[in-house]
């Protein structure tokens, strides 16, 4: 008697979420602040705790930013959500968005200025995963505070995934926040 085979199962699949769904996660209490997560290219990821040290750096950041954008029609975003295109609504330590705060009471900013993040004990994250969604949505200059190795990598000019111009910065080396009338930070200052 002939056997009859069936077609082999089907790997799995990974579910991608939109940013309406998660928004909507959020919204039902499915999600919570508790949960510390942002949606990475349609995945819900999980981020790491903070430490007092990445806190403090992220709020010394903050406020040396608003020094330089003081007289632009600018804000900086603090750990708040971006709306990056269909499926990625990352957290960025630092954003530096146009209008006022006021301006996204119906909807998150969906590009900024400048994009910093914070790197203690995520580096290899901030440099792959962050950088391409960066990049993709056109965010035309993206920092990552690299506080191992005490220096600023400053990517610039997003092409498709990745940035076409990158440059590691160390003190005593200024760097110029984007659209700030060529006003200098020293990298120093930067960092702890």
């Amino acid at each position: 008697m002939p056997t009859q085979t069936q077609p082999p199962p089907s790997a799995p699949t990974l579910r991608r979420w939109t940013r309406a769904e998660y928004d909507r996660m959020i919204e039902a209490g499915i999600l919570g602040p508790s949960d510390h997560c942002e949606l990475l290219e349609g995945e819900i990821v999980t981020q790491m705790p903070q430490g007092s040290r990445h806190s403090a750096i992220a709020g010394h950041l903050g406020d040396t930013l608003r020094a330089f954008y003081r007289t632009q029609e600018c804000v900086i975003r603090v750990q708040m959500p971006l709306a990056l295109g269909g499926r990625s609504e990352p957290e960025p330590d630092l954003a530096v968005v146009r209008g006022a705060h006021m301006d996204y009471l119906d909807e998150h900013p969906t590009t900024a200025l400048l994009v910093v993040e914070v790197s203690d004990t995520s580096l290899e994250y901030e440099r792959t995963r962050k950088r391409r969604v960066y990049a993709r949505a056109g965010i035309p200059e993206y920092w990552i505070v690299n506080l191992a190795e005490e220096r600023v990598e400053v990517h610039r000019a997003p092409s498709g995934e990745d940035y076409d111009d990158e440059e590691t910065l160390r003190p005593p080396a200024p760097i110029t926040p984007p659209e700030t009338d060529d006003d200098d930070v020293p990298v120093a200052d930067l960092l702890p």
